[in-house]
Formats: structure tokens, sequence, C-alpha cells
């Protein structure tokens, strides 16, 4: 490269041969510093920054022949100069062609380069006003930990190092299983003071208010999360000692008895009063912000997972009905396949499929099916199976239909509390096993809480998780739902967090896993969903929302390139959201909020002993705590450096 650190030629800059590297060409002009842009005094870039940008744009151009960078120079906290740089290969030199300059901002972090990757057409569609025409840099610690203690900085640090420990992230549940029998109140005041208060916001709304006002200050909106889930027990059987109140059910088809536990009931109801005071709060301190909901809080996982059961069966028993593997059904092809299982007239055959092919086709797809065969409906049709099959063992007794429908109430409860204080409700994935049920009851509140003909936004978001085989595929199949039954489509996506478990338990019980084979296919998959959603949002307009919740920067960079390129607006645009979670990645979480992008931050709340459990299980179960633990210690360093130069 035939240019100095620090230096650069006013609009030129030379790519050489080595032919050339000792001669200047006369006709490149003056040499210029970059403290002389546009004439104006400024403080001078850091040479180890513009070296950076001189090779990212060079691997860029190796692809693309040209891309755009933003020089910043700031004084005083005032931008100086503030130039867009459009920089092409023709194959002989770089050339640095300076461009328009924007107005002048004030409060921007220290000077920086950015590089964005674009072709011609890009530069047309990104042009918009108030889409960001250069990337945002994560890289600065200021923007990501200035709102930090010192002593903050230094737990944050200790807690990664510790997390960089893969014993003892493996471990965790053990390790603290065996300090609380030695003396739980000393485990639970170090706990408290270490992993709780780094990844936790506090105790109840009145604890995390300090930690909301200050997300707040920085651009940075919460969403509460009270941690308490119910897992059951470890019997696929679901059977339990009784107890007195316990329910007891009679399932149909000489089934063994299921008891289900009254105490499971009970503290379901109770929860129910904790979100409702989680939602209240939202209301109090985020108009339009977003509270998280977990299903198994709210009803017996045992219950749950029965209920997957039946939804899996009847899946698998469409795929019978699918005869050609085409994903639609005529309707002879649906008469003979119901004769073949279930005993009925020609006329009753007849009004099932006028009853479920509403659009009258002559096709019937899996959505209309699954309509038909509702948990709670299930037990109508397998009275005439001509055989007891895997579907037939999976109906409900009358007892957990009832147990089914009073999961629902709460869930209707709190989705209507959400709906009158202006609040969004995010229910969160959880395991395999219990996720059909729980997409179930989603689609059940969004067809009524979402309803297009009574509300212009979603209220209540399903979450996906990327790293399963088939979230592609689940993901447009309940988009394509929301076009038929009119209600707004809302979701989170997420990579996921059960990964170890998911494995495990395919391994275990003989089945094929449903966990992509590696991360990259994780990756292409979480990438490859939100351009989907983008792209359906930018060609059929406001309504439908997507929440962005990853800790990956590679896939929040795509994400924020695909919006310029769409004409997605940021803050005047709540149709798309990022979110990370509390005491991970704040380099992203506050460098997006800066840029007025909707940024979020997941903040677990409520009593130690209910919270950590389900920390350490997220530690211990999302391999991205490892991985992004080096850099987090790196900008945590860095932050230490820029405030005590002899660190």
């Amino acid at each position: 490269l035939g240019w100095r650190p620090g230096e650069c030629h006013e609009g030129v800059m030379e790519k050489r041969s080595n032919a050339h590297n000792s001669r200047r060409n006369k006709n490149l002009g003056p040499r210029r510093t970059l403290n002389h842009l546009e004439n104006q005094p400024s403080q001078a870039l850091n040479p180890s920054r513009f070296e950076m940008f001189a090779m990212r744009a060079l691997r860029v151009f190796s692809k693309q022949k040209q891309a755009a960078a933003r020089i910043l120079t700031i004084e005083h906290g005032v931008v100086r100069a503030n130039r867009t740089i459009l920089a092409v290969d023709d194959g002989v030199s770089t050339r640095l062609i300076s461009s328009w300059s924007h107005a002048p901002k004030s409060a921007l972090p220290a000077p920086q380069l950015s590089i964005d990757s674009i072709d011609v057409d890009d530069r047309a569609n990104s042009s918009r006003p108030g889409t960001p025409t250069a990337m945002i840099d994560f890289s600065d610690s200021s923007t990501a930990h200035s709102q930090k203690t010192t002593f903050e900085l230094l737990r944050a640090l200790a807690v990664f190092r510790v997390c960089q420990v893969k014993w003892i992230v493996d471990n965790a549940k053990m390790l603290l299983n065996v300090s609380n029998r030695i003396n739980p109140t000393i485990t639970e005041a170090i706990v408290e003071r270490t992993f709780y208060k780094h990844f936790c916001a506090g105790r109840d709304s009145v604890d995390m208010k300090p930690v909301i006002d200050m997300l707040q200050r920085h651009g940075v909106r919460p969403i509460l999360d009270y941690a308490a889930e119910n897992e059951g027990g470890e019997s696929d059987e679901g059977i339990s000692p009784q107890d007195a109140e316990d329910i007891l059910t009679h399932p149909p088809f000489n089934q063994p008895a299921r008891i289900y536990a009254y105490k499971s009931e009970e503290d379901c109801d109770r929860h129910v009063e904790i979100f409702r005071d989680c939602i209240h709060s939202v209301r109090d301190v985020s108009p339009c912000g977003f509270a998280a909901l977990k299903v198994t809080a709210l009803g017996n996982p045992e219950l749950l997972e029965r209920m997957s059961t039946m939804i899996v069966e009847t899946k698998r028993l469409f795929s019978k009905f699918d005869t050609g593997k085409t994903g639609m059904v005529t309707h002879e092809q649906f008469k003979e396949c119901y004769r073949q299982y279930f005993r009925a007239e020609d006329d009753e055959i007849a009004k099932i499929i006028q009853d479920i092919d509403l659009d009258n086709n002559g096709m019937i797809d899996y959505i209309e099916f699954a309509e038909m065969m509702h948990p709670c409906q299930l037990p109508t049709f397998t009275k005439q199976c001509t055989d007891v099959g895997p579907l037939a063992l999976a109906t409900p007794s009358d007892e957990e239909i009832a147990l089914m429908q009073r999961m629902s109430e709460r869930l209707h409860t709190l989705a209507q509390e959400a709906a009158d204080c202006g609040t969004k409700l995010l229910i969160d994935a959880e395991h395999l096993k219990y996720q059909p049920a729980i997409d179930s009851l989603v689609l059940e509140l969004q067809q009524k809480f979402n309803d297009k003909s009574k509300t212009d936004r979603p209220v209540i978001f399903n979450t996906y998780q990327c790293y399963m085989k088939d979230a592609a595929e689940r993901a447009l199949v309940d988009l394509e739902r929301s076009e038929r039954f009119g209600f707004h489509f809302a979701a989170k996506i997420v990579r996921g967090a059960y990964l170890h478990h998911e494995r495990s338990r395919a391994e275990e019980l003989g089945y094929e896993s449903p966990i992509h084979d590696s991360k990259e296919e994780t990756d292409r998959c979480y990438d490859e969903v939100v351009e989907k959603l983008l792209r359906y949002r930018s060609e059929h307009g406001p309504g439908l929302e997507v929440m962005v919740a990853s800790h990956n920067q590679g896939s929040i960079e795509r994400a924020v390139r695909l919006m310029q390129r769409l004409g997605i607006q940021c803050a005047d645009n709540p149709s798309v959201h990022f979110a990370q979670l509390f005491g991970m990645c704040d380099n992203l979480t506050f460098t997006l909020g800066k840029a007025n992008f909707n940024a979020f931050k997941y903040l677990p709340y409520g009593p130690v002993g209910e919270v950590i459990p389900y920390l350490l299980r997220r530690a211990e179960e999302n391999s991205s705590v490892l991985d992004k633990t080096g850099d987090e210690i790196h900008l945590l360093l860095d932050e230490l450096k820029r405030r005590y130069s002899f660190v």
C-alpha cells in the first residue's frame, strides 16, 4: 500500500503495484492529513483505525469492487467533518472518492470509520431519508459499558472468567446443590452478589426500577421476564404418588390412570398474579413495552407434554392422508383415508369436508386439518377409530380436557390484561416435548388478540428457535395461518437455549436429533428466517412485527443492512425490534439504542431461589455464553483502559 498510516490524499488513496512503490504519482495533488478534511479543526483519526478501514475495504473489494464508508472527526463532542466516501477498485488503484457532507450531529462517540459493503442498486435503495448509510460500530467499549461503575466492570470480568471454565458451566447445577447442602445462606449470599446481580434486574418491580431507568437513559427499553418455570418431574409417564387433592384422570382405550398434582395447579394460579403484576410494571415504565411469559409456569408440564403428543400424532395422520406428498389432500383422498382410519357414513364425511374446507377449493391442507383435530376435540374423532393406534392412545380424558381449558383460561386472562394495558406479550419457547402444545395455545391467542379487525398492532408474539430443523417451515406455516385467519403475525426469533438437552433426549429415546447438525446450519436458518420476515414486512406494509433476539453480531449486522436496503426505518418504525439478555452483549444493545433502533434488554427477575436455577440452565445449555465471553472480556478491559491509563 502506497500510503502512510494516519495520512491520505485528498480524494485518492493509491494501491500501487510493487513496481511503483517508490514513487508518487505527481497528479494526485497535495498530501493532506485527516485533520484537514473540509479545512476544519478536529482530532486526528487513530492510525490503527484507518489501517483497519483500509484492510476491511480491500477485503470487500475482492468481492464487490466498491464499498462505502463515513469518516467522522469530532472536537468537543461536535462533528467537524462528516464525509461519506465511496471506494472503487478498478484493478490498478483503489480510489477514495470524496462525496457529500452530512449535517453535523452532537454527542457522538469517539472518531471512527465504519464500512458497509454495498452494490449500486443497494446505494439507490439505502439513500432514503432516515435510513443509516453506514454500518454501526459495535466495538466501542465506551458505548457498551460507560453506564457501569468500576466495581460492576470488575464483577462482570469475574463472572465471564468463570463462564469460560467449561467444567464449572457443565456442572453448575450439581455445584449449586452441593453448596446449598453445606450452607444455603452463604451460598445464596455469594450467588446474589455475583451472578444474580450481573444477570438479573432485581427481585420485583421496585427493585428493578434503577436498572430500568438506566436502560431508558441510554435508549434501551426493558422486557420484564419473571423467571419462574416448572419443568415437571423426570418421569415420562406423568404419574406420581397421589395426594388427597391430586387430580386422577382416566384416559380412554384402557390406558393407565394419570395423576396431576393439585399443588401444580395452585402454583399456576399464583403465577397468574405474578405475571399480571409484571404486565402492570411494564405499563408503568415503558409504553408499548414487552412482558415475557413461560407457559410451563401456567400449566402442568406433564399435561403440556401429553397435549404435544396429540398434536404430533395429528400431523403424522395428515401425512398419511397426503398420499401424494404435496401438502394438499383432495376431497376424494380425504374420503378414502377417512374410511380407512375412522368409522363414518358418507354424509358424515361430506359434512366434515364442508366444515374444514372453508374456501371450498376442493383441497385440504394441514392448517385446515389441524383446526379439525384440535386436542380438545380429539375424542370426538378417536372414538370412531377402526383400530387403536398412536393417535387414539394420545386422546385426552375428560379431566385432562378440563385442565387444558383451565390453562388456556389463564393465558387468555393475561393476554386480555396485556391488551388492556397496551403491553405486548412474548411467549417464550421451551423444550421440544412441550413446544407443539405451546404453539397451539399461542395461535389461539393470536387469532383473538392480534385480530386485524380489532387492532393495528400485534399483542402476542410467538418464539421460533432456529436451531430446530423445522424452524423455518413452522414460521412460514404460521405466517400463512395469519393471512388466512386475518391476524397480525408477530415473532421473536432466537437460536435456542436447550441444545444439549434436545440432543441428549433424542439419543436417549432413539429418535433423530431435531437440532441442526452444525452451528453454521443454525446461523443460516436464523438469517434466512429473519430475512424472509423482513422482506414480507417490506412488501406487505405494517402489521407484521419481528424481534431479532440474538447475541450474534453477524446476524444483527445482517438484519440492519437488510432494513437499510428495504427502506425499513429505525426509530419511526416499531416493526423490527432487537433484544439481548441483561448482562450480555451490551455492545450490541447500547449501540443499537444509541443509533435509534428499537433496542431491548431481557430482564429476568424474581427471588434468588427461583431465578438462579433458570440462569444456570441458560449458561449450561446455551453455547453462545462460552463463545461470546472472549469478546465481552476484551470490551470490558478496553473500558477499564479507557478510564485508567495504567490498566
